[in-house]
């Protein structure tokens, strides 16, 4: 029996309305149920191998090219047919069909090739001020109530993603939340949410009068992430999904000690749009290449293959992209310290989830992994790609400091293999 609890007021009224035309109370909720339904909101993992990822040891290997570039390790086949990646990452081929490789990817560090992860947080080259992919969502995504947009975790250790993820002219509003904020996200003793209120009531009543005066939007910032954290100290989904000890023990124990991508998948699972990190090991490889990787890339295998696995086990692969990559590749041909130089010319990405087409190679190199084999893809086509999965538009602009407008990106073509 249809009651007021499964159908509305207003819903009776319009049908009343409606039932002198001949549409019956039961043509209505068939056609309600035919409406299209929204799409979950979508979330970005965004996972910084720091210090330039050797591709050709890794997911593009060259087992036929000479042996000063193929390199110490073989490949091994994955379940995804005619596609091979490194005998040091067994885990992730066993799961290839839920991940793409791209291959030949196209950084511009510039002539001398630093270290900077600048490009793939921003699209742009060392030296362009830009504001970071997740500043860039967290102003023109949807309001959160409780949850920072765009949230920022270090690994256990080492640097802090902070300075580099700046949001330029966005302005502090849009800076990332980092997991050591949390410890001021409480009441003081005595405070309670009435009197919390209160307070914030009459701070605005205060803070009028300097927006007014400030011309180059700094307060207005501040006003925005004070008000995220008071909504993060009023609600507790934020503090909850930062606990990973609200995880179970099973969980915890899959990802070891991977803490980071298990908090990371805490955060998108409660909602926080765009979460980054440094991963696992240790990429900057210019000697000892092969020592250094026979530790790392292992690392990398176990903690990857707990995040993707875990993500498909909860449903999550079509609302979560995951993205892994380094500010460029590694020189395809060995030195005599057995290191691997930078090589900006042809990089690879690795892309999970987002709805995106999953378990194939898009791209390729030539023989010896120097150079695309065609027009190669750049950070500015994937990042295009994933404020597309996002919902926004890469063509729009935003005002500098001086007020100028400046596209998000300058290429906005998408991956076409992956959409």
């Amino acid at each position: 029996m249809l009651t007021f609890n499964t159908c509305s007021r207003r819903d009776f009224l319009h049908v009343g309305a409606l039932g002198l035309g001949g549409l019956t109370l039961a043509d209505l909720l068939r056609l309600r149920a035919q409406e299209p339904k929204k799409a979950a909101p979508k979330s970005v993992i965004m996972i910084y191998l720091e210090g330039g990822p050797s591709h050709i040891d890794m997911y593009d290997m060259k087992p036929a090219a000479p042996a000063d570039f193929r390199g110490e390790f073989k490949p091994i086949q994955t379940n995804v047919p005619g596609t091979d990646i490194s005998e040091l990452m067994p885990l992730q081929a066993k799961i290839a069909d839920k991940f793409s490789i791209m291959r030949g990817v196209k950084f511009d560090t510039g002539p001398a090739q630093p270290h900077s992860l600048r490009q793939i947080i921003t699209g742009f080259p060392i030296g362009t001020k830009r504001p970071a992919f997740g500043s860039v969502v967290a102003k023109l995504g949807g309001p959160l109530q409780g949850l920072p947009p765009f949230v920022s975790l270090s690994q256990a250790g080492g640097d802090s993603l902070d300075s580099r993820e700046d949001p330029a002219y966005l302005g502090a509003g849009y800076q990332p939340f980092t997991p050591g904020g949390l410890n001021n996200l409480s009441l003081t003793r005595g405070v309670a949410l009435e009197r919390l209120h209160e307070r914030q009531a009459l701070l605005q009543s205060f803070d009028t009068l300097r927006r007014d005066l400030d011309a180059k939007g700094h307060l207005t910032g501040m006003d925005h992430f004070t008000t995220q954290a008071l909504d993060m100290i009023v609600s507790p989904r934020a503090r909850d999904a930062f606990d990973l000890r609200k995880e179970a023990l099973p969980v915890r124990e899959r990802y070891g000690p991977a803490s980071s991508l298990l908090m990371a998948r805490r955060l998108v699972e409660a909602g926080v749009p765009v979460v980054s990190l440094i991963g696992p090991g240790r990429w900057d490889t210019h000697k000892d290449n092969f020592a250094t990787l026979r530790k790392s890339l292992p690392e990398l295998d176990h903690a990857l293959h707990a995040l993707i696995t875990d993500l498909y086990e909860r449903g999550l692969d079509q609302q979560v992209a995951v993205v892994v990559w380094g500010e460029f590749g590694r020189a395809p041909r060995v030195d005599t310290q057995a290191g691997r130089n930078h090589h900006a010319d042809a990089g690879f990405v690795l892309m999970v989830g987002g709805g995106l087409k999953m378990g194939q190679v898009v791209g390729a190199t030539d023989p010896r992994a120097v150079r695309s084999t065609s027009v190669p893809y750049t950070p500015q086509n994937l990042l295009a790609t994933l404020y597309h999965i996002l919902g926004i538009d890469s063509s729009a602009t935003l005002p500098d400091h001086t007020g100028r407008p400046m596209y998000l990106l300058d290429e906005r073509d998408l991956v076409r293999e992956l959409v």
